[in-house]
């Protein structure tokens, strides 16, 4: 991911997390500035057994999605209970400021883990108290991503002095702009007093007081979290702003203080309104892809083929920033989910066409407002951001007009959000007031804000001077030239330099750069200058003319320069009376846009609209992966149905399903699909998912679908292994399906793909069995489980037995072609009856024969169609001759493979054994039968001589008499 931002990062080789450092300068991904002694002193009041647990976290993130995060743990005791966390970070792309409220910690961080991959932060501070195990999370997921990760001291997380830096926000102390502006007027004005309090009196109406300021922001502050029943979240707020603060003063060399932080509003996350969704779910689904620069000098990386890129047709900065995080965070809102279903189904309608493509023409043309007023109201304000001001006011002004002929758009929400928010005729008279002011033309030669003409009197006739300036010039330098000595300079000019005035300019003679510089009457040296590239030296000299002018002309271009500052600062304190009104527009905007990238994607591949219901159940019909169908010819549909909770009947969820039941006799909680090698089962567990994911966002690739709200999806799909993680693949398996088993609820997803492949297959089967059986065990709290094996021996030993397990079996189909007009059906698959291909019913197989021998002209073909009942056979022959294994290699592992299922290991033996070899073998397998059939229950073979008697025989031996 591309990681840039206006302060300079800091790398450092991965490494253990360091001692506590007394240096107040970051060194590496894993700094610590925080003092020996101070820990040292508070450390010691520390009883030895006694855990530091709870942690406060916060995260920056700009518009690169880089960040940076801070987490804080305070005492708590070693009762693991008791463990809570708080979060807030910072975007700087809406320059908004997000709030998590403490909330319980597991053992495992699993929230923790969440939030920073979420988050994806750039930096992570830590609290110089911060748990150990905690800590080491931190570290290690920054250490993978490539961030820092610096442990600040104890004392910046401090509940007060994080209210008392929430306090100083002017988000929270100016509540009205346009009264400060009158008063700044007024006091103009009236600038006669000399009188301190009176000074102050006025300064008081000027910036309001103090007392009644922070008491306002305290009121305010009430709205968005307490210090009673919040104070990890506070005491995060409070190092984020300071951590902010710093680094601002350092690259804009000033030090406003907390006040001078552009926040524009406070907002609390809330996890019961968000899916759960961690990082590994996230890659597995593919939901978004990264891929870095074709040069390896560019550590730039571009969006690839995901659902992401699929759905990303935004025109704006903020409406693509929102996408990612409705993907990151999908809703579990039914009324938010409708009211964007609701705005898609109008934007999508034939009749809306014209409309919607003129509001993304618009949309297009909308910068990133809330940045560009952040810029302004710092004086950082160019040119570039002036004229996006503009836009912006003529574009919010065009987009009111295509909204107004989108056809029954009355009930849509987003319509009604935008016409409400969008104050056409202020917007107007702000882009009017600004073209009006500001000289395009003349700003964009200069390089700086010019104001036009007949806007100011006095700047006007300064310009007029500066602008004829050449002339005076030149008529001063001949009226001198007449009383210089000829002599002395064989031309002269007079010159004019911002700061320096009028200078008189003469060449450079040979023999003052050995005598020095001769200086006439009346005159006074100032400098001399060499020119490049003709390497001419001129001499600059004051005289009493250049002095005259410089009284009664001035320094003219400085003086031009002030005046157009304190134009434009007019015309910036009365933009930034709308400050809040634009910005708020920009947000609609925003999820217009996304809206509408949604409805683009919608009629480029079809999505439909799904039922989404109460109910936790997943019945799709005719579904499609929405990314593999991008890469094939022909992509095969396919159902599921899937209710939470172990064993319904369609009879009970008839009312959830507007299906045919007779389709399936039953429903149930897990689904188990087998079938052949890359015969598709993982796509369709992806698939679901996918589906069942996007209908919390907005549309499905789907004919139908009706779907309840998931709040988790948990996924053990894809191992990804890295020289990072000090763990082997199984064990990254191993847990991804911890996770799931800890965290799962009724309402949750769970994908399972070949889970157990990594280890020994007894034991991978035995832990596949095992997780199931459990999630079985919950009842009515299952979640809903797809799950996809080759462990086939747990359907023959009847581990897992269909006929007692609510389990529904599914297999994919695939065929055996000996000729084009002959169709072989899988015969491993166990089912019902025997389907029809093609109109052609095979007859020439029967149930379980296993006899599968490649034979000349037989190839495997893939149907990618779902069908109930199992798949007893991977065919991983054929597969591999399919992918160019070589025959003979092939026909032996069929061979071995039939040995192996039938229990005949000992023709493997025989194949590089002698003949007395063999001949031994046999001897001992005839005794080994006729002792296994010797009766031992008899009452004569218990006798001490008939037994050695017996034995004797059968070893082929005679008894010695005693």
């Amino acid at each position: 991911m591309s990681r840039k931002s206006g302060l300079k990062r800091m790398r450092s080789l991965p490494g253990s997390r360091p001692k506590v450092r007394c240096d107040q300068t970051p060194r590496s991904r894993q700094d610590t500035s925080c003092d020996d002694d101070e820990v040292n002193s508070e450390e010691s009041h520390i009883p030895k057994k006694q855990v530091r647990w709870d942690g406060a976290a916060e995260s920056h993130v700009d518009e690169f999605y880089q960040g940076e995060e801070d987490k804080q743990e305070s005492e708590e005791t070693s009762d693991t209970k008791n463990g809570r966390i708080g979060c807030s970070y910072y975007d700087p792309v809406k320059c908004f400021v997000y709030v998590l409220e403490d909330t319980q910690e597991s053992l495992h961080f699993d929230l923790t883990t969440m939030l920073l991959e979420q988050c994806n932060p750039d930096i992570v501070l830590t609290s110089s108290r911060a748990d150990d195990k905690f800590i080491n999370i931190l570290q290690n997921y920054m250490e993978a991503s490539g961030g820092i990760f610096q442990i600040r001291p104890h004392k910046e997380f401090t509940p007060n002095k994080g209210r008392d830096r929430l306090l100083s926000l002017r988000l929270l102390t100016e509540l009205d702009m346009q009264s400060d502006i009158q008063a700044l007027s007024e006091a103009d004005s009236n600038s006669d007093s000399r009188n301190a309090y009176d000074f102050m009196n006025k300064r008081r109406e000027i910036t309001g007081d103090p007392v009644a300021k922070r008491w306002n922001a305290a009121i305010r502050l009430s709205n968005f979290t307490s210090l009673d029943s919040a104070p990890l979240c506070i005491s995060s707020i409070g190092a984020l702003l300071d951590h902010l603060n710093r680094e601002r003063a350092v690259v804009e060399l000033n030090d406003l203080g907390i006040d001078g932080l552009e926040v524009r509003g406070i907002e609390g996350l809330t996890l019961d309104q968000a899916m759960q969704i961690n990082a590994d779910a996230l890659f597995s689904l593919q939901v978004f892809e990264d891929e870095n620069h074709a040069s390896i000098h560019s550590d730039k990386t571009k969006e690839g083929l995901s659902l992401f890129g699929t759905l990303d047709n935004t025109q704006t900065t903020l409406g693509r920033s929102l996408l990612k995080t409705w993907l990151l965070r999908p809703s579990l809102s039914l009324s938010i989910i409708n009211a964007r279903h609701d705005a898609v189904e109008c934007f999508i309608r034939p009749e809306n066409l014209v409309p919607v493509n003129a509001m993304q023409v618009h949309l297009k043309g909308i910068k990133n407002v809330p940045r560009i007023l952040g810029n302004i109201r710092m004086g950082k304000a160019g040119i570039t951001e002036w004229q996006g001001l503009v836009k912006f006011t003529f574009h919010s002004a065009m987009l009111r007009d295509a909204l107004a002929e989108v056809n029954e758009a009355g009930d849509v929400e987003i319509v009604n959000k935008l016409i409400a928010v969008l104050d056409v005729a202020s917007f107007k008279e702000i882009g009017n007031t600004i073209n009006e002011t500001i000289d395009w033309e003349e700003s964009a030669q200069v390089g700086q804000v010019c104001v036009r003409p007949h806007i100011d009197e006095e700047l006007d006739q300064r310009k007029h001077v500066y602008n004829g300036i050449d002339t005076i010039l030149s008529k001063v330098a001949e009226q001198i030239s007449q009383t210089t000595p000829a002599e002395y300079a064989s031309s002269l000019n007079v010159v004019y330099f911002p700061q320096l005035g009028f200078l008189l300019c003469v060449p450079m003679q040979e023999l003052w750069q050995t005598e020095g510089i001769k200086v006439l009457d009346g005159w006074s040296f100032q400098v001399s200058h060499c020119t490049y590239p003709t390497s001419r030296s001129y001499v600059y000299f004051k005289s009493q003319e250049m002095r005259d002018m410089d009284t009664h002309i001035g320094d003219i271009h400085p003086s031009i320069v002030d005046r157009e500052l304190e134009i434009v600062q007019a015309l910036q304190e009365e933009v930034l009376v709308y400050d809040q009104v634009m910005g708020q527009t920009c947000d609609v905007c925003a999820e217009l846009d996304c809206l509408l990238s949604f409805a683009a994607a919608t009629r480029a591949f079809d999505y439909r609209k799904p039922r989404i219901v109460e109910r936790s159940v997943i019945h799709i019909k005719q579904g499609r992966h929405p990314l593999q169908e991008q890469v094939v010819d022909i992509f095969v549909r396919n159902d599921a149905h899937l209710v939470a909770g172990a064993g319904f009947d369609f009879a009970e969820s008839s009312c959830e399903y507007d299906g045919d039941p007779s389709e399936h006799q039953t429903c149930s909680s897990i689904i188990l699909c087998t079938g052949a090698n890359a015969c598709g089962k993982s796509v369709y567990l992806k698939q679901v998912a996918l589906i069942q994911y996007m209908a919390q966002v907005y549309y499905v690739p789907a004919e139908a679908a009706t779907l309840g709200i998931v709040d988790k999806i948990f996924t053990r799909v894809q191992t990804r292994e890295s020289v990072s993680k000090v763990q082997s693949a199984f064990m990254i398996d191993l847990n991804q399906v911890s996770l799931a088993l800890r965290n799962c609820t009724a309402r949750s997803l769970i994908l399972l793909d070949e889970f157990g492949k990594g280890t020994v297959s007894t034991d991978g089967a035995g832990l596949f069995c095992g997780v199931l059986k459990h999630l079985l065990d919950r009842g009515v709290n299952c979640p809903m489980v797809l799950a996809a094996t080759h462990f086939h021996e747990v359907f023959r030993k009847d581990l897992l037995d269909a006929q007692s397990l609510p389990i529904t079996l599914l297999h994919m189909q695939v065929l055996f072609a000996s000729n084009p007009r002959q169709l072989v059906e899988n015969p491993s698959s166990t089912r019902a009856s025997s389907p029809v291909y093609d109109g052609i019913e095979d007859e020439s197989m029967e149930d379980g024969d296993s006899d599968h021998k490649i034979i000349p002209g037989k190839r495997l073909t893939y149907l990618y169609r779902v069908a109930p009942g199992l798949s007893l056979n991977s065919h991983a022959a054929q597969c591999a001759a399919i992918f160019g294994v070589p025959r003979r290699i092939v026909q032996r592992a069929q061979y071995v493979s039939q040995l192996l299922s039938s229990y005949e290991l000992g023709k493997l033996l025989d194949e590089d054994m002698t003949e007395d070899e063999r001949c031994d073998l046999q001897n001992a397998e005839d005794i080994c039968r006729k002792f296994l059939e010797w009766d031992l229950q008899s009452d004569e073979a218990t006798r001490q001589f008939e037994v050695k008697g017996k034995l004797a025989e059968v070893l082929g031996r005679e008894l010695q008499e005693e």
